[in-house]
């Protein structure tokens, strides 16, 4: 699987499935990828994941025929270049709750030059480090990296707070943005209902952004964080289409936990 693949499965609005990774193992990622995934992201926020790890975890990744994304800590100039310089191909951004916030995300992904989304003449106050790096073979393919590789990077922003929900048809305006993932936990927090996915306000909520996506031809997606295949299939057939779907840590709960008896 590769990034133009995932493009052209949305782009024919069919669903691209990947799962997430919290185990700091080149192993387990290449386990997951291997499991028939699109995409495996690495989850820079929750899992156990320091820079110097990165490459060999993006690794497993591509060993396993997957496309290696990173969710990232936070949206910040030392983390973008770690997930990108390491090589990641798509970039998850947590707590998007602005359009400020967004361009801000994307400037810093992007090298300079390839911000074509701007009006001619504007220049982006930010942008992406240039340097060797695993993610052009420590030069070797710099040039063609730079021009086919970067500017295809998967850029996807994490709706998880009802301020981002108010202010959604902004955000997915952006011209770069490839699709958007809403955190259920986070979003529900937000709104003081943790965890209580029924609860008349968070499905409110979930129409409203799912209302925005079809109002802006935008991607929408979610993570199922409890493996359930009848749920993945109700999502895709609700619409859908940029979907992470368990956690490695989860997977190894729900299958390696003692059986009652035997005692």
């Amino acid at each position: 699987m590769k990034i133009r693949d995932i493009r052209a499965l949305l782009s024919a609005d069919k669903p691209t499935v990947g799962t997430w990774l919290q185990l700091p193992s080149p192993d387990v990622a290449e386990l997951m990828a291997r499991a028939g995934y699109d995409w495996v992201a690495v989850d820079m926020e929750h899992g156990s994941f320091g820079r110097t790890i990165l490459p060999n975890i993006f690794r497993g990744i591509e060993c396993g025929g997957a496309v290696p994304f990173a969710r990232l800590g936070e949206a910040s100039k030392t983390q973008i270049k770690s997930a990108l310089e390491a090589g990641a191909q798509g970039l998850i951004f947590p707590m998007i709750e602005s359009r400020e916030q967004l361009d801000r995300a994307i400037d810093l992904s992007t090298y300079p030059g390839q911000d074509f989304w701007r009006k001619q003449g504007e220049t982006a106050p930010e942008y992406r480090g240039v340097g060797y790096n695993r993610a052009n073979v420590f030069g070797k393919r710099f040039d063609s990296y730079v021009e086919t590789c970067a500017p295809d990077i998967f850029l996807v922003a994490q709706i998880e707070h009802i301020r981002a929900v108010e202010r959604l048809d902004a955000i997915l305006t952006h011209p770069r943005l490839d699709a958007i993932m809403v955190g259920p936990y986070d979003l529900s927090g937000s709104m003081g209902l943790t965890g209580q996915f029924d609860h008349p306000d968070f499905k409110a909520a979930m129409q409203r952004i799912v209302d925005a996506c079809a109002r802006n031809n935008a991607r929408m997606g979610l993570h199922i964080v409890k493996p359930d295949p009848a749920e993945l299939q109700r999502q895709i057939e609700a619409g859908s289409r940029f979907i992470a779907y368990g956690i490695d840590s989860v997977f190894l709960w729900g299958a390696a936990e003692r059986p009652q008896g035997g005692k």
